[in-house]
């Protein structure tokens, strides 16, 4: 991997990569995913068997287009597999031998999936860390706490990527907030990586421990990830005025790599790592790709990852793509974001809802807190819906008024009306990571 060295006013990691015209991102791309391809019809069991089966051969890919012939995997895919050929599954591509490191999911839907890394694959990931941190304005002057669960989680190593650029880096993992806090003070951190949920959480516990934030700490950036609030303007602004900091949304996918995608310091959309990922979004119910910029799921095609290739996996996301050039000049496609999850799409009288679109509404009425929580319940036969939100403290208006003015919003904005609580501030539960927002009473169980 090519080493980079560059003075901190240098605008772009790899400037003749990041601003390529889109012709030559292309031809990239198609010379990538050939070789990537044959790579796992000849490594893999599994692959050999699927692209048999579905009469597809790499050797017949000869547009970008024609990666839409091969079979689709999804999450359960990649468990049977693993089950099949332990540990690691016939997906693999390399032997074992070559694997240096593994991370895994969380397993909270299923049994745990691992993805394994030989060294080039780890190599290539933490120079992408490295580029997207420095289009995020990192510079080797800073000083990094990492506030992501360092064990097997993917986002873990994603830190050697600001010390590969060069920043101090603090290997914070998930400390308990007021150890966080002194940590941040006293090696005045100046950017922190967490989720939305948790910088929300992190500002509003320094604020009750007597911090000013924007004196006591000398955080000026947050990077998030983890959860789609990262991707509402609403959500960042809120943050962004809570700690006096910048906040930049990056996504990330457990069976690639940390970071596929992050914001520069334009904010207008995620740059994606387009010579690593191959993107498709499609109508998860007929498979036909959208026009750009419409909704639908994403689908990834990895281009370097030798040790599991990931081929067409549907990863229930449903976003939007930007193709244009981004103001900074760079030239990648931008991620407009992850409007939801198809696991987590509500259906509200006809009407699909996701919590980030309740989100936004609440994030947006500053006598709110911003904290919320849906609940969901089934009367004669139809879904109801129920938003319990808090008001400010020191809030001296009618509850009713928030009410009616909440539920005028959410109709406004998508079409559901539901019922409203307005509580006391501190009533919600505040999550320390991922939150969880949807109460499903509809069979017993939380999302």
């Amino acid at each position: 991997m090519t080493s980079h060295t560059h003075a901190d006013d240098r605008p772009y990691w790899d400037a003749k990569l990041e601003t390529q015209s889109r012709a030559d991102w292309d031809a990239l791309k198609l010379s990538l995913l050939q070789k990537h391809l044959a790579h796992a019809y000849a490594g893999s069991p599994a692959y050999r068997a699927a692209f048999d089966k579905a009469k597809v051969q790499p050797d017949q890919v000869k547009s970008l287009d024609d990666i839409r012939r091969f079979p689709l995997i999804n999450k359960s895919t990649l468990r049977d597999r693993q089950l099949a050929a332990p540990p690691f599954g016939d997906l693999v591509a390399v032997p074992e031998r070559d694997i240096v490191y593994i991370s895994a999911s969380s397993g909270s839907t299923g049994v745990p999936t691992a993805s394994p890394f030989t060294a080039q694959d780890f190599d290539g990931w933490i120079d992408y860390e490295a580029r997207q941190f420095w289009s995020s304005g990192m510079r080797p002057h800073d000083r990094y706490a990492h506030s992501l669960n360092m064990s097997l989680f993917i986002g873990g190593p994603c830190v050697l990527g600001a010390q590969k650029l060069g920043a101090l880096t603090i290997h914070a993992g998930t400390l308990p907030s007021e150890r966080l806090l002194q940590i941040l003070r006293q090696f005045q951190a100046s950017i922190i990586w967490t989720t939305p949920s948790y910088a929300w959480y992190l500002g509003e516990t320094a604020v009750k421990e007597g911090y000013d934030l924007r004196k006591d700490l000398s955080v000026r950036r947050i990077f998030v990830a983890g959860e789609p609030g990262g991707s509402i303007l609403e959500t960042r602004e809120r943050i962004e005025q809570l700690w006096g900091a910048s906040v930049y949304d990056y996504y990330g996918l457990s069976d690639i790599f940390g970071s596929c995608a992050g914001m520069c310091e334009q904010k207008s959309g995620l740059h994606w790592a387009e010579d690593h990922i191959l993107v498709e979004v499609i109508d998860p119910d007929s498979g036909d790709p959208v026009k750009p910029g419409d909704r639908g799921e994403m689908v990834l095609t990895t281009l370097q990852k030798s040790a599991r290739p990931m081929i067409r996996f549907r990863t229930g996301d449903i976003v939007s793509f930007n193709p244009e050039p981004c103001r900074c000049g760079r030239t990648a496609i931008r991620l407009n974001g992850v409007h939801g999850r198809l696991d987590d799409m509500l259906i509200i009288k006809g009407v699909n809802l996701f919590p980030s679109d309740v989100e936004a509404v609440a994030r947006k009425d500053h006598e709110l807190t911003g904290e919320y929580r849906m609940i969901v319940e089934r009367i004669d036969h139809l879904d109801r819906l129920t938003v319990e939100v808090e008001h400010v403290r020191g809030y001296n208006g009618g509850a009713e008024d928030l009410q009616h003015r909440f539920v005028r919003t959410l109709k406004a904005v998508t079409g559901v009306t539901a019922k409203v609580n307005v509580l006391p501030p501190d009533t919600l539960p505040r999550a320390t990571h991922k939150a969880k927002r949807v109460e499903d009473r509809r069979s017993g169980v939380w999302s």
